[in-house]
């Protein structure tokens, strides 16, 4: 029997991950979790912004996250998630779903200096989104981190995907190889 599949969409702040996996869930008609989107929904619940939030809060979206995650893939759903997911943060929480999903990896590649320029720009153009993510925390911290990003790394077909400006490989390609069965 097959496994649902679990499509990743990561790759460093201001990437396209949120565009790029909206257009994939469109396409395919795979329900999508984004990480930020939960966390957007436990902020609106609690009345807070994000600079309120302490590390409980942080830990209680992301074992939401992974639970949606699980729980979509234990009914034999196949998902689309999306967030920045590091390497080493995130993986041993991946490695668990190989047994259960056929996971899928999508990685949206920029140069870290148009990241920070998208980033720059995104925290100029939403004026909702520092409540949501912090940005000026970010900023004020010492930046997004967008140099030192470190890519998913798994045993599982991964894509890289140029987000500089049209897709490359393009949507048709794209659907492609996260259709590919082995």
């Amino acid at each position: 029997m097959n496994k649902p599949l679990l499509i990743v969409v990561t790759g460093r702040p201001a990437s396209g991950k949120s565009t790029l996996s909206e257009i994939l869930a469109r396409e395919i008609n795979f329900p999508l979790i984004s990480r930020d989107t939960l966390k957007a929904g436990y902020i609106n619940t609690i009345g807070a912004e994000h600079a309120q939030l302490d590390d409980f809060a942080a830990m209680h979206i992301y074992d939401t996250f992974f639970e949606v995650i699980g729980s979509l893939i234990s009914k034999k759903i196949p998902v689309i998630v999306e967030a920045a997911f590091q390497n080493h943060l995130w993986q041993p929480l991946l490695l668990p779903l190989q047994d259960v999903a056929d996971i899928r990896i999508v990685i949206c590649d920029i140069t870290p200096d148009l990241a920070k320029a998208r980033f720059a720009d995104r925290r100029l153009n939403d004026p909702t989104r520092d409540r949501f993510h912090g940005d000026n925390l970010l900023v004020e911290k010492g930046g997004i981190h967008t140099d030192t990003f470190e890519h998913l790394n798994m045993d599982v077909p991964i894509l890289k995907v140029d987000t500089t400006g049209r897709y490359s490989p393009d949507i048709q390609q794209i659907l492609g190889f996260i259709n590919k069965r082995d």
